[in-house]
């Protein structure tokens, strides 16, 4: 069945390419830089003046670091960037597994002359990538902030239920792929579903939600997600290199729950989700000895829209000890 599914993206993805050569006005106008990787540009987005640079890595799917990147700016320089298929970047033609988003990462940081040293932030699946880096270049990295972020000890030993749950959300990207193209995602987003679905997304001005949702309404966007899902267990494999990072300061910030319960969510297995999460986040405290664990009470998985000052209050912490 997993081989099926690749080879099914492996299709759709070498048909992107094949079309991405007409340069469709997708990428029109970005707010940073697009950075030539050779042969496929990545897009860094940067503000602020200071010592020490927050590099920002989203979760699965998601441009998050937007939500919160002028309030980080306030503190410290920070840059976003939107992983290979995602936002304003092109779509890699590598694949999208975490040993080669971190050698994406160093080089794209290399080549946009963003010097060390970095405060790596990673919500979700970004957390496997910030700590992977944080693993292969130490010597760059002043501390670490994960918000609900994951470990292989549970993702690599899902249960039956949460397998199944991991197909489901994979085909709900396949679907996606089509609705995007058709041009209903973006339909959804112009009637404002989401922030029905989601209501503290009201709480973010238009200018900054137009930057999010303008991600989610093409069709390389949900095609990544697709990628990325697929490849999880070789990037979960890659992390067992990185349990061990000394001393280094890092902060994991855990949510309440994995989704909040709702109309649109109760045929989900969120116990069984939260026992997941509870057992990843005491994992993620043994990868440094100078770890700590901040709660979000009223946070679901994610915190960036739920209790983003959580994260900007975790940020100044770990500047103000450096």
């Amino acid at each position: 069945m997993n081989e099926l599914i690749q080879f099914i993206f492996l299709g759709i993805t070498t048909s992107y390419h094949v079309w991405a050569s007409w340069r469709d006005p997708y990428r029109k106008n970005p707010p940073g830089q697009l950075i030539d990787m050779g042969g496929y540009n990545l897009h860094i987005y940067c503000q602020g003046q200071g010592d020490i640079t927050v590099i920002l890595d989203h979760s699965l799917g998601g441009i998050d670091g937007y939500f919160l990147i002028e309030d980080i700016a306030k503190i410290t320089k920070v840059c976003i960037y939107d992983r290979g298929g995602y936002g304003w970047s092109d779509a890699s033609p590598k694949k999208r597994c975490s040993q080669v988003i971190v050698q994406e990462l160093d080089e794209l940081l290399q080549r946009a002359n963003i010097q060390p040293p970095y405060l790596l932030v990673g919500d979700s699946f970004g957390s496997y990538n910030m700590r992977l880096y944080a693993h292969y270049f130490p010597e760059k990295v002043r501390g670490l902030i994960f918000t609900d972020g994951l470990h292989e000890e549970g993702m690599l030993t899902l249960s039956p239920q949460l397998k199944l749950l991991k197909l489901f959300f994979i085909s709900g990207f396949f679907l996606s792929i089509f609705g995007s193209i058709l041009g209903l995602v973006r339909l959804l987003g112009t009637l404002k579903i989401f922030e029905l679905i989601k209501p503290e997304l009201k709480q973010f001005s238009p200018t900054i939600l137009a930057k999010v949702k303008r991600s989610f309404y093409h069709y390389q966007h949900w095609l990544t997600m697709g990628q990325e899902m697929i490849n999880l267990d070789l990037s979960g494999q890659q992390m067992r290199k990185a349990n061990d990072l000394g001393d280094l300061p890092l902060i994991s910030i855990k949510a309440k729950t994995f989704f909040k319960s709702s109309p649109w969510n109760f045929y989900l297995p969120l116990k069984a989700a939260d026992q997941l999460r509870d057992k990843m986040q005491i994992a993620i405290l043994n990868i440094s000895s100078n770890s700590q664990q901040i709660q979000a009470y009223n946070s679901s998985h994610f915190v960036w829209i739920d209790e983003p000052e959580i994260i900007i209050s975790a940020i100044k912490q770990l500047i103000d000890n450096s």
